[in-house]
């Protein structure tokens, strides 16, 4: 920036000190010449007749106007006589003060003199009897003023490669001073400001930037907090399923070592029979419960419209044996014609899990309350509730609130980790009311899809 200042700077300058010479040489010089133009007429008062029209009366007039050139020329433009003693002069009818002079009564004229070698100024006028009497004095011609400047010129060069020198320097030093105080906050990463309207835009720039670069580093941070975060969730989840597995597995291995023992009486075997069926069977939904789990987010099919409202009531028929064993009154409160965009099983899934849930939960002669509407699709019982020190982990996997209830009718604790999978595949909020030993509530908020 400073050696583009200087550079342009020096143009700039160079130029105005060029074209400032050449005007001032011309005006100098037009001043100059003017004078001998005001000087010579005076100079041909000083004639009279008296003068002899030769060389002798030339040089005679010469001496007196101190030492002008003075030449005698006839009507037909013929010498007659000259200061400088010049012999065999020819014809002066065509020079151009002279002809000026025949033609108006006087001429002037610049030019150098053929004779003299020098540049001339040369005054021209015609006497009463016809013929002329020139005088010319001697100047300088412009570039010779020129030349004689030259040497103030290279000095004021010199002096302005100096100044501009001097004024780069301190211009870019105060130019680039605030530059650099708004740089240097910039990069502790604050919010910068400036008094200098012309930086304003510099100041925008770089607070968007920092802005930018903070919520990358935010996002990073986010993204790594959420790998520690996946790891401690895949090994929370390794340890879970292997707890899970480890109960069904050791029974079946401890019936099956004492059916091998070939001990065991009738009665006990065909109960070594049950337990191991049993507990095969819970294996076998513990291991379709995680595979389910998992395939919501390896599913890409692509969502459509479906009647949510058929749903939950085709899911209240089913699970209404299960409720009128244990008196437990289900209140449908639901819609008609309540559609979502998604998919039949997942909506299955939702729905099927929270109303279990509220059946399994609850207390004998308890209630369920089912409501869908546009806005959301809520359950509620009157069960057991949810103390408070678990509401925050009511959606965790392998979490029940009663674990006499584990891994009965295949609930392990993954059915509402599920429901909100599914609700923030779908862009909704899952949350609960509890109360414990009141009841609880679940809500799914289609609003803020």
């Amino acid at each position: 920036m400073r050696k583009r200042i200087l550079i342009i700077s020096l143009i700039t300058t160079l130029l105005g000190i060029i074209f400032f010479t050449l005007a001032f040489t011309s005006s100098y010089y037009n001043a100059v010449i003017d004078q001998p133009k005001s000087v010579l007429p005076v100079y041909y008062n000083m004639y009279d007749e008296e003068y002899s029209f030769d060389d002798d009366g030339a040089k005679a007039l010469s001496e007196k106007l101190g030492g002008a050139r003075v030449t005698f020329i006839t009507a037909e433009g013929e010498v007659a006589g000259d200061s400088s003693g010049e012999e065999n002069l020819p014809n002066h009818s065509d020079r151009e003060e002279i002809a000026e002079a025949m033609e108006s009564g006087e001429g002037f004229a610049i030019r150098k003199s053929q004779t003299l070698g020098e540049n001339m100024v040369y005054y021209c006028r015609q006497t009463e009897s016809g013929d002329l009497v020139r005088i010319a004095i001697s100047t300088q011609s412009e570039w010779a003023f020129l030349l004689r400047s030259l040497s103030s010129v290279i000095t004021y060069i010199l002096l302005d490669i100096v100044a501009c020198l001097l004024f780069t320097y301190f211009a870019t030093y105060f130019m680039l001073r605030p530059v650099e105080e708004l740089t240097t906050k910039a990069t502790l990463g604050g919010e910068v400001s400036t008094g200098y309207p012309e930086l304003k835009t510099i100041c925008d720039v770089l607070n968007e930037r920092n802005r930018s670069i903070n919520s990358q580093m935010r996002e990073l941070e986010n993204e790594r907090l959420m790998v520690q975060k996946a790891q401690d969730s895949k090994n929370e989840f390794i340890a879970n399923v292997t707890h899970e597995m480890n109960t069904p597995l050791t029974s079946i291995k401890g019936y099956a070592e004492l059916l091998c023992s070939g001990q065991l009486s009738e009665e006990l075997r065909q109960t070594a029979y049950s337990t191991i069926s049993a507990q095969t069977e819970r294996l076998t939904n513990l291991i379709a419960c995680i595979i389910n789990y998992n395939e919501i987010d390896s599913d890409d099919l692509p969502p459509y419209e479906l009647d949510f409202t058929k749903i939950v009531r085709e899911t209240l028929a089913v699970v209404r044996p299960e409720a009128d064993k244990r008196g437990i009154e289900l209140v449908d409160r639901t819609e008609n014609n309540i559609t979502v965009i998604s998919r039949h099983e997942m909506m299955s899934e939702l729905a099927g899990n929270l109303i279990r849930n509220a059946i399994r939960y609850n207390k004998d002669g308890g209630k369920v309350i089912v409501e869908l509407n546009f806005k959301h699709f809520s359950v509620e019982d009157t069960g057991i509730g949810i103390a408070p020190e678990n509401m925050d982990k009511v959606f965790s996997r392998f979490f029940t609130v009663d674990k006499s209830h584990s891994g009965k009718n295949g609930g392990f604790g993954l059915g509402l980790a599920v429901c909100k999978k599914i609700c923030q595949r779908q862009g909704w909020h899952i949350s609960v009311e509890s109360r414990l030993g009141e009841g609880s509530k679940f809500t799914v908020d289609f609003s803020l899809n």
